[in-house]
């Protein structure tokens, strides 16, 4: 899954890149003669073409850093953003969620990850890191103090799950991705806006002072490549949410086998349900990891095409129903 989004994004970087050279920077491999009509009426030779891609090499070398700076320091990022710090054994609750986290990760047989509290007054939780051995829990002060224990059990189970399919390093590496995508769309989109206005200023054409062969054909790969340079932040975060959407199923059915007590999840998804307001210490960067939307949205509960195409989260509901089918199965096999 980790290489095929990559694949994915590098197309994404590479149709930015390719259109932006060839649009902007007259990048011509082949170095053939390019002729427009000057304003003395006359057929001449243009200015000469650019052999090297300078933008797309540009653009990799780009999301390839980004990519290696979340493998790095992705973890640390994502814990620094949200303010989070380290559980201690002082405090009785944070004692217990330090013991529940310990036992979830020898039910899981992984290294016990780091354990953190979130301070925000909403009930969320999320993991991070990029493999078991390096990886952190973080559960926001609201979820500790509203959960029994359980509930923080099969929480803490779920986001162990994460870990150990390693959910966390596909989505640290999505996160690094649409970074990426974002910067260099936003530039190529300023570069365009900025050469758009000299041209026209000048009197020349916008296309880089030069007249393209290949007529309509060239003016609809043109337009392809402004609406999908516009909308690629846009369409790389819906495949983040998708990602996130199929693997939250995965992660309560993992949790729910390793405590086996799906209806601790259960409860903790329905007191989770019902805090609606949003957690303000966690940005929208790191929304499709958490085990509830951080913004407060009433969507994920919503059904229908739109729904699905906009929320980080299946709606709560069918994950509830979804764990209820295993509690009955589990009463039933008894």
């Amino acid at each position: 899954m980790t290489w095929g989004i990559m694949l994915v994004f590098v197309v994404f970087f590479l149709f930015i890149g390719l259109g932006f050279d060839y649009f902007y920077l007259s990048f011509n491999p082949a170095k053939s003669p390019q002729y427009v009509w000057n304003s003395a009426g006359y057929y001449e030779a243009a200015v000469s073409s650019q052999p090297v891609p300078f933008g797309t090499i540009i653009a990799l070398l780009l999301g390839f850093g980004m990519v290696l700076n979340s493998l790095f320091n992705g973890a640390a990022m994502v814990l620094r953003s949200t303010m989070a710090r380290r559980a201690v054994s002082t405090d009785s609750k944070e004692q217990q969620y330090l013991n529940v986290v310990a036992e979830m990760a020898i039910a899981a047989g992984i290294q016990p990850p780091t354990a953190y509290i979130v301070p925000d007054p909403d009930l969320n939780a999320f993991a991070t890191g990029i493999s078991p051995s390096n990886s952190a829990i973080a559960i926001t002060e609201g979820l500790l103090n509203t959960l029994n224990r359980e509930e923080l059990q099969g929480v803490v189970a779920h986001e162990m799950s994460h870990i150990k399919n390693y959910d966390i390093r596909l989505m640290t590496v999505t996160a690094a991705l649409i970074g990426a995508v974002c910067l260099i769309s936003d530039f190529a989109g300023r570069s365009t806006r900025f050469r758009s206005s000299s041209y026209s200023s000048s009197g020349r054409r916008s296309s880089g002072g030069r007249s393209k062969g290949g007529g309509a054909a060239v003016v609809i790969i043109y337009v392809v490549w402004l609406i999908l340079m516009i909308l690629a932040p846009f369409l790389s975060r819906l495949l983040a949410m998708a990602i996130s959407r199929q693997r939250e199923y995965l992660a309560d059915a993992s949790g729910s086998e390793l405590t086996r007590n799906p209806l601790s999840l259960i409860s903790a998804l329905e007191k989770i349900r019902n805090a609606v307001m949003p957690t303000n210490a966690i940005n929208n960067g790191v929304a499709h990891m958490c085990i509830a939307d951080p913004r407060g949205s009433l969507i994920e509960e919503k059904l229908g095409f739109a729904a699905d195409l906009l929320a980080t989260h299946p709606p709560m509901e069918k994950r509830i129903l979804a764990l209820k089918v295993m509690a009955y199965q589990a009463r039933d096999s008894r």
